[in-house]
């Protein structure tokens, strides 16, 4: 056996030898009483760090594994120890370990070390500005961090990444440095902070020569690369698709092909072999062998665990009968949670069964035919116990709460649940892409917690703009608070700017371009009456002015006396509005009815009506019945909204004795007298992914109950352009028709009394952020107008075609532009030009 000096003593040298270079054990301070040819134990007194200029010296004595008090031997494995935890750490440049002294059986230690550089500021080289502020949000550098080899592999790493994802796939990245001299206090240059310089060579971007596919029989080479979605080929036409290679996506479009033959039958299908290889700098080539195998059929299914539903109940529900082609991802969408909710799972979570499992078993496969074994858990119904909102910081708890269906002590079920997000989406209110719902079950007690989480987004909107034209300026201002909460107009501390949170809405604007417009009105709804059931009250009030810019009064011998040479046109009015939610056919139908008046007075205005002097009043009474279910508002994907609306007037003429053979148009329309039928539908179809299209309708007819009364100039439609310009003074309905001048697709300037229109739109979103909604689309519509029933025929339209973009900022609502291209000439109309530019505002203006 060697020698137990000897053995220390070579222990210590190879340690020194195997330890990092600048790492090392010194022989320094009071070593008269240290013996290293004869090891002995001592009682550690002090454990002392010297050199650290932001390292707590208690940490690093936790790290080292040293403490005042433990029994070592010097020389001995712990201090070698020591020293070699503290190195790994990467925290510094050089560790020495040295003893001041030693008294009696006590001996006392000092660490002598070199920090790491700081690092305290960084630059790119062969980077562009918008990828330097990617890089720096995904790598984190702080000021002052100690650069370490671990952080420069990291940084590399990050780089490398990130140019990898964006096609680069010969990314190089190096690191070099330089010391800061300008700032730091320190006098010692080797210790002052540093400045990283990160270099990148980005190379070429990567992208797909070709795709090869062999072993392919069912699908052509072509629908084979179509399925691949994320993964193209560098050719012209895929200007929609980036055809840069990464694994990822390659990985993903090799599930979706293997998907596309289970939705043949073909279960067994697999990829068998890719490969990828360079074939330039630049390019590389991607190569698939396919192995189809059989297609297969269903033989038989048997239900197992059911007492709820009969196996016949759940045969029939599932739809799926014997010598089914065996289609994999539609056999999966009809047992759990596909979007229709007509599911195997949705049947029994729409009853309250939240712990019911299904697990499909393949029991026997032969030849080409399938027998599967439904085996079901059915569990116990739950309940609801708790229901509790989070996210909400500006709308209050009430408001949330009401519109969810999910109620504690309620039955749990699935719909009720989806319903309610698409209820708290529909609100307004709240990001419709971040709306979570956490349901938090309890097996043991059957019941269950729901967590509704949302995310506020801003909602009011502010309306400023202002122009020059004709001479003259025309301003705008409006606001509309649709959050708002009058319950708090006297707490000081709820004005923040204004006291919202109930729901409530308020519309406040105002415009004018001086003497010849002013316009004002002011609406407020309560959408909950009475905080218990949702019947909402609307009431609104305006007032405008249109003239021929004289002045009202005038002064004659400095007397101010009313100016003969004004000619202007004043209408007031108000309406009352009263909606209600029905609960058939189902919950989803609103019944709205509004009492509406108008007082028309003119003084000598003769450019809009049949008469200049005189006034007129309108009184009606409008119901309409509607149903919306759409997702959401501002970009729906699924459901459809339908109105069908009626607007009346008292038909005077039936009662009034008048003779309207021989009578002036003052007193023929002194009281107005017609009514009007509109029929509206939309419908949001989910193509793939995001892609909308949204099909819409729209029919409208205004009649008299009378034909000796004539037909009503008020209340008439008129169709083209945008549907933005134009003043609404007698009523008018201003319906956009893209790729058309304003107002032109009529037989008269005096409107029409019948309308439809059709429209097909497909969209795609650029941005779901709530901040800003961005979303492009194509459309292709046609509209007509007529002023008799029997010329009415709704498949003749004038149609147009084009794209756009809409542009939701909720400060100032959707907002909107488009390229349309007509398609047919209106008679009399042919030097209208053949493309336009329509810029809009709104959801809905200028639609029916």
């Amino acid at each position: 056996m060697m020698n137990p000096i000897l053995r220390n003593t070579f222990f210590v040298l190879l340690l020194l030898l195997v330890l990092p270079a600048k790492a090392q054990i010194a022989i320094g301070g009071d070593t008269s009483k240290v013996n290293y040819q004869s090891p002995k134990e001592y009682t550690l007194a002090k454990v002392d760090f010297e050199g650290t200029t932001s390292l707590d010296k208690n940490i690093l004595k936790l790290l080292s594994g040293l403490s005042e008090g433990d029994k070592i031997t010097i020389p001995g494995d712990q201090t070698a120890d020591a020293i070699d935890k503290l190195w790994n750490e990467g925290l510094f440049d050089d560790i020495k370990l040295v003893i001041e002294k030693v008294e009696g059986e006590y001996v006392f230690l000092k660490f002598i070390v070199e920090e790491k550089r700081r690092i305290t500021g960084k630059t790119f080289v062969g980077v562009k500005k918008s990828d330097q502020d990617d890089l720096d949000e995904k790598i984190g550098i702080v000021r002052n961090r100690m650069y370490t080899d671990y952080l420069k592999a990291y940084i590399i790493q990050v780089v490398n990444d990130y140019f990898i994802d964006n096609g680069y796939r010969n990314c190089q990245t190096n690191i070099t440095y330089e010391f800061d001299t300008a700032r730091t206090k320190l006098k010692d240059t080797l210790r002052s902070g540093i400045l990283l310089k990160i270099i990148v060579n980005k190379g070429e971007k990567v992208k797909i020569r070709d795709i090869n596919v062999d072993g392919n029989k069912l699908f052509r080479d072509m629908r084979i690369r179509m399925a691949m979605k994320d993964t193209k080929r560098k050719r012209i036409y895929n200007i929609f698709k980036a055809s840069k290679y990464l694994p990822e996506n390659l990985s993903k479009d090799e599930q979706a092909i293997v998907a596309k033959y289970q939705g043949k039958g073909y279960r067994d299908a697999a990829i068998v072999k890719d490969c990828v290889y360079v074939v330039s700098p630049n390019r590389v080539n991607i190569d698939l062998v396919i192995n189809e195998g059989r297609r297969y059929y269903i033989r038989s299914i048997n239900w197992i665990g059911n007492t709820k539903y009969s196996s016949e109940e759940l045969s029939k529900r599932l739809g799926i009968k014997r010598g089914d082609v065996y289609d994999k991802d539609d056999f999966e969408s009809r047992l759990f949670m596909n979007a229709n909710s007509t599911d195997i799972t949705s049947l029994y979570m729409d009853d309250g069964y939240l712990f019911f499992q299904l697990n499909p078993v393949e029991v026997r496969v032969e030849n080409d035919s399938i027998d599967f074994e439904m085996r079901i858990y059915e569990g116990r119904q739950a309940i609801i116990r708790n229901v509790t909102i989070i996210g909400n910081s500006k709308t209050n708890d009430h408001v949330i709460m009401r519109e969810i269906r999910t109620r504690p002590g309620y039955l749990f079920r699935r719909s009720d649940v989806i319903r309610s997000q698409r209820e708290l989406a529909s609100l307004g209110y709240f990001n419709p892409e971040t709306i979570q719902v956490n349901p938090k079950p309890d097996a043991a007690t059957g019941t269950v917690d729901i967590e509704y989480v949302v995310e506020e987004r801003p909602n009011d909107q502010l309306e400023l703009s202002g122009g020059w034209g004709a001479n003259r300026i025309v301003g705008t201002l409006g606001v509309s608070f649709n959050n708002f909460s009058t319950k708090n107009i006297t707490n000081p501390d709820a004005w923040r700017p204004l006291p919202s949170g109930d729901g409530q809405r308020l519309s406040i604007r105002a415009q004018s371009n001086g003497l010849f417009y002013q316009s004002y009105n002011a609406s407020f709804t309560e959408p909950w009456l009475g905080g218990r059931k949702p019947n909402s009250l609307t009431l609104g009030v305006y007032h405008s002015v249109q003239s021929n810019g004289v002045a009202k009064y005038t002064k004659v011998d400095g007397v101010k006396v009313p100016n003969d040479a004004r000619q202007d046109l004043k209408i007031t009015g108000a309406s009352v509005g009263f909606g209600m939610r029905l609960k058939k056919p189902d919950d989803f139908f609103q019944l709205y009815q509004e009492v509406n008046y108008q007082y028309y007075q003119l003084n000598k205005f003769s450019s809009v009506f049949s008469f200049a002097n005189g006034f007129a009043n309108n009184l009606s009474y409008r119901i309409s019945l509607s149903r919306d279910n759409t997702d959401q508002q501002i970009y729906p994907r699924r459901g459809a909204s339908m109105r069908i609306s009626g607007q009346f007037t008292p038909p005077y003429s039936l009662f009034n004795n008048k003779d309207y053979t021989d009578i002036t148009d003052q007193e023929r329309y002194k009281w107005l007298e017609y009514y009007k039928w509109k029929f509206t539908s939309s419908w949001f179809t989910q193509l793939a992914g995001n892609l909308v299209l949204n099909t819409r309708v729209g029919f409208g007819y205004l009649g008299t109950y009378q034909s000796k009364t004539g037909a009503s100039p008020f209340e008439r439609f008129y169709l083209g352009g945008s549907g933005l310009t134009g003043f609404a003074l007698d009523g008018r309905e201003i319906i956009a028709l893209r790729g058309y001048d304003d107002q032109s697709v009529q037989e008269s300037r005096t409107g029409a009394s019948i309308i439809s229109k059709y429209t097909f739109e497909l969209r795609y979103p650029v941005s779901l952020n709530p901040s800003a909604t961005v979303y492009g689309l194509a459309f292709a519509e046609g509209g007509n107008t007529w002023n008799r029933f029997r010329d009415f025929n709704p498949f003749d339209v004038y149609r147009s075609t084009g794209v756009g973009v809409r542009v939701f900022l909720p400060m100032f609502g959707l907002l909107g532009l488009d390229w349309g291209y007509r398609l047919d000439t209106y008679p009399g109309r042919s030097g209208m030009q053949r493309s336009q530019i329509h810029f809009t505002i709104g959801l809905n203006l200028g639609e029916l």
